[in-house]
């Protein structure tokens, strides 16, 4: 074994000793906190406007539709081009949709009497864009950062913490900033880290793409990422599990509701709730990268999805800030563990040439499913009313673990 594969098994700061592998960690960080923060702000801002639980879902299949549009595409398009130049003008877009909303902000009154909500909701269109070819780019990138497969694990660890604490403090600056500074500052904050993420990750140098014996036409080359997925039993039920228990089990969108109708608190106690699940789940991450998930890996997973769709099942029941608050840090614990060992088996079993591809076959099950799950939030709540819609989802996750752990036994007996 050699002195990288030693460090990078035994090392739980391994990674962080590769410079540009830190440079990437960094500017994930600032646009995360910069997603997070605008995610709060735009929630609350159109149920403030609208009090109506329909237009909160709109917001994520507004952003979903045209990512999932794109998916494919941007899958081969990132094993194809430069992910660098993919990376720098998706967060170059983002950038510009986060200037949109601050400049629409800054006489809100007079926009709102002659455009209504319709230049939000467009520039979550545009961001949902971005959002779609980032994915693939930035899943098949960090890699390339990498000296081999051995730091994978530890990789997928850091970047999910990151990720993670950055979702900690996203929401509970953007409910603080928007609560006792208002919507401006808010999306200051917003449009400032997104250009030090643009900054930290030009920076990073660019990677050649991976040697490809492929020479595919584009429609085979879209269609390769399907069924790489689809003739992958430990993936695709992977995939299918996060889908299923985030796109019925999820309740971020309705959220804004329970701070203000259930939970009787403001926007500072909106960012505590979406900061909720974030704390769980990246001290479970800061734990799983101490001490990685080896033994029973697949087990696991299935009864941390069930204990995810338990706590939506009592955090729709509860009428108490703080129970409230703990279950959705619960939540997060049980989320980050299925999280990880999706992400490190999507990276260990998928082809260098393919990741591009295969991660967009990801974004379009998993990564566009808490939008397409904040839409049937809105759209349930708006039927059956919104403690029956986080119950009903709750309950829908239970039923899909134990459909996946009857069907898949390949992910059951799954070990890493």
């Amino acid at each position: 074994m050699s002195i990288e594969e030693y460090n990078s098994k035994q090392d739980p700061y391994a990674v962080l000793r590769l410079p540009e592998f830190r440079l990437y960690i960094v500017a994930r960080l600032c646009l995360t906190l910069a997603l997070q923060i605008q995610a709060v702000i735009v929630g609350w801002q159109i149920y403030d406007l609208t009090q109506d639980p329909l237009a909160l879902g709109l917001i994520g299949l507004t952003e979903a539709i045209p990512s999932i549009v794109v998916a494919l595409y941007a899958g081969h398009v990132a094993d194809s081009t430069s992910r660098k130049k993919i990376i720098i003008s998706c967060v170059g877009l983002l950038l510009v949709c986060s200037a949109g909303l601050l400049f629409y902000s800054l006489n809100l009154k007079n926009s709102m009497a002659q455009l209504g909500t319709l230049p939000i909701y467009s520039v979550i269109f545009l961001s949902g864009i971005a959002r779609g070819f980032m994915g693939p780019a930035t899943f098949s990138f960090m890699p390339q950062l990498l000296p081999d497969k051995t730091w994978y694990i530890n990789a997928v660890s850091w970047s999910s913490t990151t990720w993670q604490g950055a979702s900690v403090a996203g929401p509970a600056i953007g409910g603080l900033l928007y609560g006792f500074f208002g919507v401006q500052t808010a999306y200051t904050a917003d449009v400032g880290l997104t250009i030090l993420a643009f900054i930290f990750y030009n920076l990073i140098s660019a990677k050649p793409l991976p040697e490809n014996t492929e020479r595919l036409p584009i429609k085979e080359s879209l269609l390769s990422g399907l069924r790489f997925v689809f003739n992958n039993q430990i993936i695709l039920s992977a995939i299918s599990l996060d889908l299923f228990a985030v796109l019925f089990g999820g309740a971020v969108a309705l959220l804004p509701i329970f701070a203000s109708e259930i939970l009787h608190t403001g926007p500072q106690g909106l960012g505590f709730l979406r900061a909720a699940p974030a704390v769980g789940s990246v001290a479970m991450a800061a734990y799983l990268t101490h001490y990685p998930m080896k033994v029973d890996a697949g087990k696991k997973m299935l009864f941390c999805v069930a204990g995810f769709g338990i706590c939506m099942i009592l955090f729709g029941l509860s009428t108490s800030f703080y129970f409230s608050v703990l279950l959705l840090g619960l939540s997060g614990m049980f989320d980050s563990i299925s999280v990880i060992i999706r992400s490190t088996l999507m990276q260990t079993l998928t082809p260098e040439h393919m990741k591009g591809r295969v991660s967009s076959v990801n974004n379009i099950f998993v990564g566009s499913s808490n939008e397409i799950g904040s839409f049937e939030s809105g759209f349930v709540a708006k039927l059956l009313g919104v403690v029956p819609s986080v119950v009903f989802g709750g309950c829908m996750t239970l039923l899909v673990v134990g459909i996946t752990a009857y069907k898949a036994d390949k992910l059951r007996k799954l070990h890493l």
